[in-house]
């Protein structure tokens, strides 16, 4: 097994390291399914690296550099620098990060073509992965469902404006080969999308076989159960890497204050307009979006679903940076706790 198929390409002398390179392929509680030029198997965090350092701790996608343990569990002693990455509001706990896969190329952003269609839930997924700095990819999926697709694509080019889109049906075959660029040798692809969308079984169609269970949907509302319950890194025959997500049907904004300007840069060009810098665009003199809102130049739906999610954004913002002084203020009493009972002894 060679860590590089699995997209390892970082400039690291492995000679002259303490470390053995290895991907996170699973994130359990507390373990981590990991593949290395070792072969596969699980590992734990140090604890000293990432409880009590400032180890940034890893998710499925990560690279690692591990100590390699042939008889149990690994340790990760150090995450490495990711390319891209993804990353939601803890759904759980309401507040704080919950970190959705790293160092991925192209991000497939899925709706099917029935009642899971939203374009205000594509416009998150959207914000999220320009964030992330991958490229992202309209898939609509379940293309066998309907005969006229046509609204469907205008509505997505109005959303995701300069984003490729591709109209595909895993069950018949219908357009898959739109997707073939992005499926090279070593690149790395993160499913997103709702339960029920398909993920799983356009995983199987890729593969070739069937190597993802695939649950039905309700037919009231196509909404469906989760197959996928974790995150997980799958290594298909042609050395395409997939990053299946559990079904996110919420996606509640993270820190996108980048992503937020490439998703919406329309509203942000109109903006630009405005007589006054600190513009709220709601009854000041000479504001270019309420203007263009009037004349149908924006869509008044569109400008709301940015106003909403920069308010989430502005608000996690504030949040990570209280989370990172909380995390340091303890860090600090251990260390202090630590320094104490050494001088002690």
């Amino acid at each position: 097994m060679n860590i590089k198929d699995y997209g390892f390409d970082y400039q690291i002398d492995i000679n002259n390291t303490s470390g053995t390179p290895a991907r996170i392929t699973a994130v359990h509680k507390g373990r981590f399914g990991i593949v290395s030029d070792c072969g596969e198997g699980f590992a734990k965090l140090k604890g000293k690296e990432y409880y009590y350092g400032n180890e940034i701790f890893p998710t499925t996608g990560d690279f690692v550099l591990i100590d390699h343990n042939k008889d149990g569990d690994s340790r990760i002693i150090k995450t490495l620098e990711r390319k891209a990455y993804f990353s939601r509001r803890d759904p759980d706990k309401g507040r704080g990060e919950q970190a959705v896969a790293a160092n991925f190329d192209t991000v497939f952003i899925m709706q099917s073509l029935n009642h899971d269609f939203n374009p205000k839930r594509m416009e998150r997924y959207l914000t999220a992965a320009r964030q992330s700095k991958a490229e992202p990819v309209i898939v609509l999926t379940k293309a066998d469902l309907t005969d006229d697709y046509l609204p469907y694509i205008l509505e997505t080019s109005r959303v995701a404006q300069g984003v490729k889109t591709c109209v595909v049906s895993s069950k018949t075959g219908y357009g898959m080969e739109e997707l073939s660029p992005y499926l090279q040798k070593g690149k790395t692809l993160v499913f997103l999308g709702s339960s029920g969308v398909g993920k799983s079984s356009l995983v199987n169609a890729l593969a070739g076989e069937q190597i993802m269970d695939v649950n039905g949907i309700r037919e009231d509302d196509s909404k469906g159960r989760h197959t996928t319950t974790h995150r997980e890194l799958i290594m298909l025959s042609s050395g395409v890497m997939i990053i299946d997500t559990p079904g996110m049907r919420e996606l509640g904004m993270w820190d996108v204050t980048e992503g937020l300007g490439d998703a919406f840069s329309d509203v942000e060009e109109i903006a630009r307009g405005c007589r006054f810098r600190d513009c709220r665009h709601e009854n000041e003199p000479g504001c270019a979006v309420r203007e263009a809102i009037e004349n149908g130049t924006l869509d008044a739906s569109r400008f709301e679903s940015y106003k909403k999610i920069k308010a989430e954004a502005k608000y996690s913002v504030g949040s990570a940076d209280y989370r990172r002084q909380k995390e340091q203020f303890f860090r600090n009493i251990a260390i202090g706790e630590r320094k104490k009972h050494k001088d002690v002894y």
